[in-house]
């Protein structure tokens, strides 16, 4: 990992529903905690093997009520549902910023192939 990639910011912005994140090169993400929940790089999202995990339903109104820092190298999110045992690399924070479009997008058509709802 390189120093660059871990933000210079975080902050919880309950209000608008997303973790703000800013960057010593002047790039910032708002990342929602919809996407970040239903992204959680945790077991019981991704699965214990390969391919698209877990698919998440029902966290369209899900919150972020607590963030701690793991070491130098991680975000530990708790969300409203319980959920905590995902570690949110620096690396894989910035790559969700990066592309959260095409993770997005992804999510909404694994909901309608799958008969799931973000309700």
């Amino acid at each position: 990992m390189t120093e660059t990639a871990r933000p210079t910011g975080i902050r919880i912005r309950k209000q608008s529903r997303v973790v703000a994140l800013e960057y010593a090169d002047n790039k910032a993400y708002e990342l929602p905690f919809e996407l970040l929940r239903v992204y959680s790089p945790s077991a019981e999202v991704r699965g214990h093997g390969t391919g698209p995990g877990i698919l998440q339903t029902g966290k369209r109104n899900v919150l972020v009520t607590g963030a701690d820092m793991v070491g130098n190298y991680a975000l530990k999110l708790t969300f409203s549902d319980g959920h905590d045992s995902g570690l949110f690399s620096w690396e894989y924070l910035q790559e969700l910023g990066e592309q959260q479009q095409r993770f997005w997008q992804d999510y909404l058509v694994r909901l309608e192939q799958e008969g799931g709802t973000r309700d």
